[in-house]
């Protein structure tokens, strides 16, 4: 899961990542997402909400961790929702997540 939460962070510093709902939202309308990535512990309506916006769009979706497990990725305080905007991130986060799920 550390490698997980490192290359979040790069891609934070990247600039390749829109976090919070309103920032997440716009990215999957305008079709800039490759990934979303919702929080564990976020409400029942927000992983509703983005689990829909991602099937429609066709965009794939994790949950991972914790809302501060997200946001200390990125520098900030909480996030429920991120959206990774560069396709080689999405696909190297997928594979992490996988070994990591695999790990358990």
């Amino acid at each position: 899961m550390r490698k997980f939460y490192s290359l979040l962070g790069l891609c934070k510093r990247a600039n390749k990542v829109a976090g919070g709902e309103v920032a997440a939202e716009e990215a999957i309308r305008g079709k800039k997402a490759c990934l979303v990535i919702v929080a564990g512990d976020a409400s029942a309506n927000t992983k509703k909400k983005f689990h829909n916006s991602a099937s429609f769009y066709e965009v794939p979706i994790l949950e991972m961790g914790t809302k501060a497990d997200l946001g200390r990725a990125v520098g900030e305080e909480i996030r429920a929702v991120l959206v990774v905007t560069e396709a080689g991130f999405a696909a190297k986060l997928q594979q992490l997540a996988q070994t990591a799920e695999n790990a358990e």
